[in-house]
Order: structure tokens, then C-alpha cells, then sequence
């Protein structure tokens, strides 16, 4: 007789009775399956030989996964017309984005992060297939933080920006 396992309890990531169609500021981590480098390299500072880049900046060069994702994120502000893509990153294992979702009505009912995020990773998913990826892209959930103000909006800004600088000490970091 088999012994029936128990799956592991999630714990739900969003907040209760928030309303994730709401105008303003998000920062969102998505995160490749089992943290894998498939969408770009960080070269400079160290970080790979050095014939590979000829100063003392880091550069992100992707790999043809990462120019697709990086196409489909851009592409959502046509299918979304009240959400712009503010700044990201992405990364060698992770994208970091700050998507804002603008006061216009658009769609009733509206989408909300947790539908853009899901249609992004599924048509990305699906475009890297068609150019030979065979495994699950990303990882099933995300990670969302609501922005709450300005300081808090600066502070994500910034962590964009410096991520590829700190990848070595990242805590999504991995050997490639």
C-alpha cells in the first residue's frame, strides 16, 4: 500500500482584501524555476574573464531568453494600456520590475497584477519554447510588494539599478 504524502502548506503570498487592480506602484521579483541562469549573464567587476568586457562596469548581456522576456515585458504596456512598465531589471535567474497601474477604468473588471504577471510568464514561457527552451521557465508564484510612498518607491528604484552590481551577493545568486 502506497503511503500517501502531504504537499507542503504555501502560505498565500498577497494581502487580504487588498484590491490588486488598484492604481499605483508595484515591485515584483519573478524568478526562474529552480533559480536556473537562463535569461542573462552579468559580465564586469570580476564576474566573468576579462576579454569579455573592456571596462571596469558591469554589463548585462542576455541570452536569447532574456532579449524574449524582455520583449514580452515591454510588449505588456500595448495589452495593458493603464499599466506602464516603470524600470527592471533583468537578471541572470530573476526579473525585477516596478509596474504601475494608472487610474484609467480600461477593463471591467479590471486585471490585476497577479493576471498581468500570469500572462507575461506564459507568453514568454511560450515564445522561448517556440525558440528551443524545453523546461519550465519560471517559478509557479511571484514575489509583489505594494509601494507606499516615495521613499519606498526610491528605495526599489535603487535596488533595481544596483542589482547587477551586487549579483555576486545577491541572495538569488547562483553559479551559472
Amino acid at each position: 500500500m502506497e503511503e500517501k504524502r502531504e504537499l507542503p502548506n504555501r502560505k498565500h503570498p498577497r494581502l487580504d482584501n487588498y484590491d490588486y487592480s488598484s492604481a499605483g506602484a508595484y515591485f515584483i521579483t519573478i524568478c526562474t524555476q529552480n533559480r536556473r541562469c537562463a535569461l542573462s549573464r552579468i559580465v564586469g567587476r570580476g564576474l566573468a574573464p576579462a576579454e569579455e568586457y573592456t571596462s571596469n562596469e558591469y554589463q548585462i548581456k542576455y541570452t536569447k531568453y532574456g532579449q524574449i522576456a524582455e520583449q514580452q515585458l515591454l510588449s505588456l504596456e500595448s495589452r495593458y494600456p493603464y499599466m506602464k512598465i516603470d524600470q527592471y531589471v533583468i537578471m541572470p535567474n530573476h526579473i525585477h520590475i516596478i509596474m504601475i497601474l494608472e487610474d484609467d477604468a480600461g477593463a471591467s473588471p479590471r486585471p490585476t497584477i497577479m493576471d498581468i504577471v500570469c500572462a507575461y510568464k506564459s507568453l514568454t514561457t511560450r515564445e522561448c519554447r517556440k525558440n528551443g527552451f524545453q523546461e519550465k521557465l519560471f517559478q509557479t508564484s511571484f514575489f509583489e510588494h505594494i509601494i507606499r510612498n516615495r521613499q519606498d518607491y526610491e528605495e526599489h528604484m535603487k535596488y533595481i539599478y544596483e542589482n547587477p552590481m551586487r549579483w555576486y551577493y545577491d541572495e538569488l545568486y547562483t553559479e551559472e
